[in-house]
């Protein structure tokens, strides 16, 4: 890998670790949130998810925000206005402003991802792409499940305030290694904003989302939650309509038509439904219920975090070499026989021996996932669409993680008991099922493996 290339992989990994790592660290933290602000399981699904709703619905206006302004100012505007809001979360001194705070850093984190993978994508070709985009993977990963164990240290030994201290020092040195690149931003002329299709994206998730997370507290029959829904599903439908006759569309639905991409995106929904309903079930279930401190319910995850470091960078190479249908059918089938076995842990479980096999189970079975993942879906488009491709994507995932949140509720019902994350866990089983089997079925290796025979090397 040459300087410029790692110069360009440690800012993709340190913008997107931001991303990542402030959509998980608040998990652990909720109990602690809620002790002191207040409002029960519905604030915590709240906090978890306004930050979902905008980064989610947002993550694709900024491919076309970056077309129009270019990659570097938008992710130099995305970093600074993370650590603005990051400030703003801290300070927060009701739940209702920690909300919209938490809101806030979502437009901000939907700046931050797109433009990082497509300056990987424009520095990376052929095998050496599908690595750094392991490596890539790898790392945001970590930081999507290191978030619980950082977050732990911080509630435990001084506050949870701090835990948006965290973003600090990675803002920092991003900025910085951003001024040592000295990119020429590349823009393109004639790009407009979907500005309807934005607004329209935001109602469809955001007001399915009120309605299911406030059931609890209104009741279906109130015309609060079904006159809500009902507007946002409307919404939803009225946005894939304006996507479709849109002469620049924020999401091409064109890209749908490559195979890999269409059943690719299914799978993430699947996948990172069950990653973020997971881990959301298990840290609180280790706190609220199994009685850990909030720093041994993050260690509790720590061995996937050591797994994906290690082996996401050999994984995304073995994919490239080998193509990534059997990694992301038999990663899923893995990681849901992980969650399996929590759901016989009961209300005391001893970690060593009910606890840690499921997580390494989990672990291995993501590692085996995430990078072929990413490079199946953004490996059936054209490289010049990699901005908007790596964008839906992630939209895609972060959509998924909302609505697993969610459901929430309607899973476990008002207060989270054993047999509440019984019924979480098998869920989460179940939809990492579902996303070995979507695999399976539709991903296809584009790049056959060779064989040799004699001396010839024969395709499969």
């Amino acid at each position: 890998m040459e300087k410029r290339q790692k110069l360009v992989l440690g800012i993709a990994v340190l913008a997107s670790f931001v991303a990542f790592l402030d959509g998980s660290v608040i998990t652990v933290a909720l109990p602690a949130i809620t002790r002191d602000l207040g409002g029960g399981i519905s604030a915590q699904q709240w906090v978890v998810d306004a930050y979902l709703i905008t980064l989610g619905s947002l993550i694709l206006v900024a491919g076309s925000l970056s077309d129009v302004y270019g990659r570097i100012v938008i992710l130099r505007s995305g970093l600074i206005g993370f650590g603005a809001a990051s400030l703003l979360c801290a300070l927060a001194p009701t739940a209702e402003v920690l909300i919209v705070a938490r809101g806030v850093q979502g437009i901000a984190g939907a700046l931050l991802v797109p433009s990082s993978l497509a300056i990987i994508l424009s520095h990376f070709r052929g095998a050496a792409q599908a690595k750094a985009i392991g490596q890539w993977t790898g790392f945001t990963s970590a930081a999507f499940i290191l978030g619980p164990l950082l977050g732990g240290l911080f509630v435990d030994l001084a506050s949870w305030r701090l835990i948006f201290a965290i973003n600090v020092l990675p803002i920092a040195v991003t900025l910085y290694l951003l001024a040592v690149l000295k990119q020429k931003d590349e823009r393109q002329t004639g790009v407009a904003i979907d500005y309807p299709g934005a607004v329209l994206g935001v109602l469809g998730l955001g007001l399915p989302v009120f309605a299911l997370i406030e059931q609890g507290n209104y009741g279906w029959g109130s015309p609060v939650i079904y006159l809500t829904m009902a507007f946002g599903v409307v919404a939803f439908i009225a946005f894939l309509w304006r996507e479709k006759v849109a002469k620049q569309p924020m999401m091409p639905l064109r890209l749908f038509t490559a195979r890999n991409f269409a059943w690719g995106n299914l799978t993430t929904t699947f996948v990172y439904a069950a990653i973020t309903l997971g881990g959301f079930l298990l840290v609180v279930f280790l706190q609220q219920v199994a009685g850990y401190p909030a720093t041994l319910a993050g260690l509790a995850t720590l061995p996937v975090t050591i797994i994906s470091i290690l082996f996401s960078g050999r994984i995304g190479a073995l994919a490239g070499d080998y193509g990534p249908r059997l990694f992301m059918t038999v990663g899923p089938l893995i990681a849901a026989i992980g969650f399996f076995l929590f759901g016989f842990a009961g209300a005391h479980p001893d970690y060593w021996t009910q606890i840690l096999p499921g997580v390494l189970l989990f672990g291995i079975g993501m590692t085996l996932t995430v990078a072929p993942l990413t490079s199946a879906i953004l490996g059936a488009i054209d490289q010049r669409q990699a901005g908007i491709g790596s964008a839906i994507n992630n939209a895609v995932s972060r959509v998924a993680s909302l609505i697993a949140i969610a459901f929430v509720g309607l899973i476990v019902g008002p207060e989270l008991g054993v047999a509440g994350f019984e019924r979480g866990v098998f869920v989460t089983a179940a939809l990492l099922v579902l996303g070995a089997v979507t695999s399976w079925i539709g991903i296809r290796n584009s790049v056959p493996k060779a064989r040799k025979v004699g001396t010839e090397a024969v395709p499969d």
